[in-house]
């Protein structure tokens, strides 16, 4: 990578910065800290625990960030529920705590004026639909604490969607799965298809009235994980008019690592660990396991291939970036950690993406899905009320 490439990909960025899709630092600083942002003081180098800081946010130039908000979908009930509102109230105490990096954002303008004051616009997205505990109300609050998007499983069924990573329970969404879909597009709260099965993302693209998206996903023909996007939903996302935020995962973007992550998570299980905890002493045991067993690496290179081929068959009016960072233990050369994004805006440039395509995929596309959502919402607002229908009168559970 030259100098003069990464000099022109960080020109791009300084007008159109990176909104990312996905970054698990709240769940890392919940297991790491407890929260305490006293203990781990964000304002300084983390790279020795995390993969973000506001430093290298800015040295990535990222200009706005869904956080978050998981929790483990072994927490079910009421108990995911406070966990997830628990998640919530850390990125807002965070947010508050320093507003000469972050500015809290719940409208596309709101993005707009951070990028304007040289803010990073910090947004919220629950990840799996196990947060709501099959209520519609309870996404109506999380919607009001400022929640943007819903993934609407993680890696495991929800009772009314089935996931990419599970068995199929439901053939994709239920009648209340649709419903869900549908009082998300009345909020204006974006319907998150990364992490679900094929059929729930082709039920969610029929169902919503509004653009949807993958907040942290890439593309199945480059690398076949059921994580990744089919080629027909693709195509079918663009006339959706929604965006797929590429994930740099290695075991979603890199076929050799698929098998080798497999064992290394089985090791893991075998340590009495989740294969997910990026705390230091869990990346001890990975690090432990890789000298033993040598890891298939992703490069910047490896992710510009999946960016190429969602382009090519989505168009450049429905891709962005969603790195995932702080949610995996190992990440692509050159894009180790939220400070890489220029590596992979000069590997697009060097493959002959225009300044214009690369600003859509880096600012644009997302600013615009949100704006859409805003205007479904506002009409549908004014056609009908909160839904109060249950998964018990819509799927006879």
């Amino acid at each position: 990578m030259t100098p003069e490439l990464l000099d022109r990909a960080r020109a791009v960025l300084r007008t159109t910065p990176v909104v990312d899709g996905h970054n698990d630092l709240p769940w890392a600083m919940r297991a790491q800290a407890g929260y305490d942002l006293d203990a781990v003081d964000l304002t300084a180098d983390q790279s020795h625990r995390l993969h973000t800081d506001f430093g290298r946010l800015r040295a990535g130039g990222v200009g706005a960030q869904f956080w978050s908000v998981y929790v483990p979908a072994e927490r079910a009930g009421d108990d995911a529920v406070s966990a997830t509102l628990e998640q919530v109230d850390f990125v807002r105490e965070m947010t508050a705590r320093h507003p000469e990096h972050l500015r809290l954002a719940l409208t596309a303008d709101d993005l707009e004026t951070a990028r304007a004051e040289g803010r990073i616009a910090s947004l919220m997205g629950a990840e799996g639909g196990h947060s709501i505990n099959s209520s519609l109300a309870t996404l109506r609050a999380l919607y009001e604490l400022g929640v943007r998007y819903l993934t609407l499983t993680h890696n495991s069924n929800v009772p009314w969607a089935d996931s990419a990573t599970d068995e199929p329970a439901h053939g994709g969404l239920t009648a209340f799965g649709e419903e869900v879909v549908r009082e998300m597009n009345r909020l204006g709260m974006l319907v998150d298809l990364s992490h679900v099965s094929a059929d729930t993302m082709r039920d969610a693209l029929r169902v919503s009235a509004a653009p949807v998206l993958f907040s942290h996903s890439s593309a199945r023909a480059v690398c076949d994980h059921p994580r990744n996007v089919p080629d027909d939903v693709l195509t079918a996302l663009a006339a959706n008019g929604g965006v797929v935020m590429a994930t740099f995962v290695p075991k979603f973007v890199l076929p050799a690592a698929i098998e080798w992550t497999l064992a290394a998570d089985a090791n893991m299980r075998a340590k009495g660990l989740h294969p997910l905890d990026t705390a230091p002493e869990a990346m001890a045991v990975q690090r432990a396991y890789e000298a033993e067993h040598p890891r298939p690496v992703a490069t910047a290179a490896t992710v510009a291939d999946h960016l190429d081929h969602l382009r090519e068959v989505a168009g450049i009016d429905h891709v962005g970036i969603g790195g995932d960072y702080d949610g995996t233990a190992f990440t692509p050369t050159g894009l180790e950690d939220v400070s890489g994004y220029p590596v992979l805006v000069a590997e697009l440039l060097r493959r002959g993406w225009s300044e214009a395509d690369l600003s859509k995929l880096t600012w644009h596309n997302a600013v615009r899905v949100l704006r859409e959502a805003e205007t479904v919402a506002r009409r549908l607002r004014a056609e009908r009320r909160p839904s109060i229908a249950t998964r018990e009168q819509l799927d006879g559970a």
